[in-house]
C-alpha cells in the first residue's frame, strides 16, 4: 500500500534533490582539474542520490520543525546532508557485503569493474571496483560534512547539533563492524536471548540510530528543542529505528525485488545474523533450524533452498513473531511521540506518519 509521504506536504523531496543536485554540480567543478576520469567518480554517487523515499532527510527537517521552527531552505539542505551520508554507508556496505545490485541496479563496485573490463584495463577489475566504490564512500563522508556546515542554518544552530551528527557518523562505523564481527564469530555458543540481544545491538548501531533517531536528534538540537522535548524525541526514534530496521531484516528475505531492488534472500547469501534469523533457529524443528544454519553465509545458495528457508521462517513462527516485535516498537514510537510536550502539531502529524511509512510491509 503506497503511502502519501510527509515531504510531499512542504514539497521537500524535490527540494531535498536540488540541493543535491546542486552540492554535485558544485564538486563536479572542484573535480574537474583532474580530467575526464573523475565523472564516473561522482556518477557513482549521484546515480545514489537520485530520487528515493529521503526518510533521513525527512527526520532530520521534522526535527527542527518539530522544535517550533519554520520551513527553512537552510534547514532542506542540512537534510540533504543525511542523504548524501546514507550514500556512503551503502557505498561501503556493499563492498562488504560483496552485493550485486542496489536499487535494481549493478552495485557501484560492480559497475566500476565492468568498466575495467570494458577498457581492458591492466590488473583485476574486481580490485578495481572495491576500491573505486570505497573512495566514492569516502567522498560522501567528506560532502556530508560539508554540506551540513554550509546548509546555511545559523551558527548557533550547527553548534548545539554537532556533537550528535558527530556521534552519528562515528557509531555508524561502529555499527558496521559488530555486523561484520557477529558474521564470523558466529552464534554456536549463544543462547536464544543472547542471540536477539546482540542482533538487536547490531541493528541499533548499524541502521536504526543513523536512520531515524539520529537526524531527528540533529534537526532538534539545532532548533534548540528543550530537554523534555528531546527525550520524548530520542526514544520515539530508537522505538522507530528498530521497527524500521526489523521491517528492513523481513523484507530483506520476503520483499520483492521490485520494490527492495535487491534480490530477495540476499541476507541469507550474506549470512546476517538478524532476529528474524535468531527466532528461527529457536522455534524452528530440528531439520529446519539444521538447514538455516546451513544456508546462512552460503554465497550459492539457489532459489529453492531460499523458499525452502523461507518456510522455515514462517512455518517456525519466526516471521510471525518479528511482525510482533515491528508492532510494539511501533506502537511504542507513537506513545513517545504522544508524551512530547512542546511539540508543533504539523511536526507530530508527519512523524506520526512517518511511523506508517517506516513499518509499512510492501515496501
Amino acid at each position: 500500500m503506497a503511502h502519501a509521504h510527509p515531504l510531499d506536504g512542504v514539497d521537500l523531496r524535490p527540494r531535498v534533490q536540488r540541493a543535491l543536485d546542486d552540492h554535485l554540480a558544485h564538486q563536479r567543478e572542484v573535480l574537474a582539474e583532474l580530467g575526464a576520469p573523475m565523472g564516473p567518480l561522482v556518477d557513482a554517487v549521484a546515480d545514489l542520490l537520485a530520487g528515493g523515499k529521503r526518510l533521513r532527510a525527512a527526520f532530520l527537517y521534522w526535527g527542527w520543525r518539530a522544535a517550533g521552527r519554520p520551513d527553512d531552505e537552510a534547514a532542506v539542505r542540512a537534510a540533504s546532508s543525511m542523504e548524501v551520508f546514507q550514500a556512503a554507508a551503502l557505498l561501503h556496505d556493499d563492498v562488504m557485503d560483496n552485493s550485486d545490485r542496489r536499487r535494481g541496479r549493478p552495485t557501484a563496485h560492480r559497475a566500476f569493474a565492468t568498466q575495467h573490463r570494458g577498457q581492458a584495463w591492466n590488473g583485476d577489475p574486481e580490485r578495481f571496483g572495491h576500491a573505486a566504490a570505497i573512495l566514492a564512500g569516502d567522498l560522501c563522508l567528506n560532502w556530508t560534512d560539508e554540506l551540513f556546515s554550509t546548509s546555511g542554518l545559523p551558527v548557533d544552530a550547527l553548534t548545539r547539533a554537532r556533537p550528535e551528527f558527530d556521534r552519528m557518523r562515528t557509531q555508524l562505523m561502529g555499527g558496521q563492524f559488530l555486523d561484520m564481527l557477529e558474521a564470523v564469530v558466529g552464534w554456536a555458543d549463544l543462547g536464544y536471548a543472547e542471540r536477539v540481544e546482540r542482533s538487536r545491538t547490531v541493528i541499533r548501531y548499524k541502521s536504526a540510530r543513523y536512520s531515524v533517531q539520529q537526524p531527528l536528534l540533529v534537526g532538534a538540537r539545532a532548533g534548540d528543542a528543550g530537554p523534555g522535548l528531546l527525550a520524548a524525541l530520542a526514544e520515539y526514534g530508537a522505538q522507530l529505528g528498530e521497527a524500521f530496521q526489523l521491517r528492513d531484516d523481513v523484507l530483506g528475505v520476503f520483499g520483492d525485488p521490485g520494490h527492495t531492488g535487491k534480490p530477495a534472500g540476499d541476507d541469507l547469501r550474506e549470512g546476517k545474523h538478524t532476529v528474524l534469523v535468531a527466532h528461527a533457529l529457536e522455534l524452528a524443528d530440528e531439520p529446519g533450524a539444521e538447514l538455516l544454519a546451513a544456508s546462512l553465509g552460503d554465497p550459492d545458495l539457489d532459489e529453492a533452498t531460499v523458499e525452502a528457508c523461507r518456510r522455515v521462517l514462517r512455518d517456525s513462527g519466526a516471521l510471525a513473531r518479528t511482525e510482533e516485535m515491528i508492532d510494539a516498537a511501533a506502537r511504542a514510537s507513537l506513545e513517545a511521540l504522544g508524551s512530547a510536550p512542546d511539540l508543533d502539531d504539523v511536526a507530530a502529524a508527519a512523524l506520526a506518519e512517518l511511523v506508517v511509512i517506516c513499518t509499512d510491509r510492501h515496501l
